[in-house]
């Protein structure tokens, strides 16, 4: 299962105060061997927002690998998670060197005999500012101002050619780090590109698509107030065989879940 958890509604953007309990009980419902959590975020302090304990009381991967891009007041903690209910043998984290709270950790796990690298990954967004998104929701107002307008335009597509930028960067590194793994691989996360842009072509490479593998009709990942693309995946090396995929329809994040049954 990957999730973008959207650290659990922390700041209350979904205006629902059920909203964290929906998105734990997605996940307790599907109790998935491996769970891949992107913006997650976890308190030492807080505990109704100790979700490293949270996760694992909630679910039969006890296993974790979680590494923070951002730690404010040393206990509240920001970053991405990957629980499992095989051991873990190793941890490591491939580095973006950017100051955004953009990441990807792999994880070696032992299924059987085998050992099997996990990568988690979230890639860069575009980190849309409050104007960007009014003006969006407003752009079919026939008495706004042409010239304002423009300017708004402007810095919507320069945030976008930063973003693509950015994920292209993230996306040849990676590929490179899984290309050089001796090892069977399982890729999830959150790219935020579509299945016909550079980073998913270079990251998949020769790997599966799970959902091209064993889903059907138009998949669409992403919850927000954009048009309903495909940017959460799951890929994994053909060794596997994706037996079923699906996304949960139920989110109060702006991603679906998506799920996949990966047999070896």
């Amino acid at each position: 299962m990957s999730y973008n958890a959207m650290l659990f509604d922390l700041y209350h953007w979904s205006k629902d105060t059920k909203s964290r309990k929906t998105i734990l009980t997605n996940i307790a419902q599907e109790n998935p061997e491996i769970l891949c959590l992107q913006e997650f975020y976890t308190s030492e302090e807080k505990g109704d927002f100790n979700n490293i304990d949270t996760v694992k009381n909630i679910i039969t991967s006890k296993n974790y690998h979680v590494a923070y891009t951002t730690t404010m007041r040393g206990n509240d903690h920001w970053g991405i998670a990957t629980f499992t209910k095989y051991p873990i043998v190793k941890k490591g984290k491939f580095e973006f060197n950017t100051r955004t709270n953009n990441s990807c950790i792999y994880t070696d796990v032992l299924i059987n005999q085998d050992t099997v690298r996990i990568y988690n990954m979230h890639l860069q967004s575009i980190s849309f500012s409050k104007a960007n998104y009014k003006f969006i929701n407003d752009v079919n107002d026939d008495t706004t101002d042409v010239k304002n307008e423009l300017e708004k335009s402007k810095s919507i597509l320069r945030r976008m050619k930063r973003a693509f930028v950015k994920r292209a960067i993230q996306a040849d590194g990676i590929a490179l780090h899984i290309a050089s793994c001796r090892y069977k691989v399982i890729v999830c996360g959150d790219f935020n590109d579509t299945p016909a842009s550079y980073v998913y072509h270079t990251i998949r490479g020769n790997l599966k698509d799970a959902f091209i593998e064993s889903g059907s009709g138009f998949e669409q990942t992403y919850a927000g107030i954009f048009p309903k693309f495909r940017i959460d995946y799951i890929f994994h090396s053909k060794e596997f065989k994706s037996k079923q995929y699906h996304h949960l329809s139920e989110t109060v994040t702006d991603h679906y879940p998506i799920i996949s049954y990966i047999q070896l």
